[in-house]
């Protein structure tokens, strides 16, 4: 899970890519739409689609009417498991700070 965790943070380190995520909540969109929505050149967005699809982040499908335009959509699992991630990490910390608030809080004896 670590390296896709990886890719997934890394994918997401671009604020472009985490703005085409943002629009893909939404509902699916053609990447005509999402370079324009985004106000980024064709290749450009080409390219940041193309990260997201390796890392799993977003899948493109072919519309039924049409095979040549292809439609993109977030993908579940890679959010999932960066969201598993974050708790993981969030429990340790919790513990840390449950136990540093035990340890601040004992009384200790006053030495003479």
């Amino acid at each position: 899970m670590k390296s896709s965790v990886d890719g997934t943070l890394a994918a997401l380190a671009d604020p472009t890519r985490r703005g085409v995520v943002d629009l893909l909540r939404e509902r699916p969109y053609r990447a005509s739409e999402i370079a324009d929505a985004m106000a980024t050149s064709r290749p450009a967005m080409s390219r940041h689609l193309r990260v997201l699809r390796k890392t799993g982040l977003v899948e493109e499908r072919e519309l039924p009417e049409d095979a040549r335009v292809r439609v993109y959509q977030l993908r579940q699992k890679p959010f999932t498991e960066l969201r598993s991630w974050v708790e993981e990490v969030e429990a340790f910390w919790s513990d840390q700070l449950q136990a540093f608030k035990a340890h601040a809080e004992q009384r200790r004896p006053r030495r003479p």
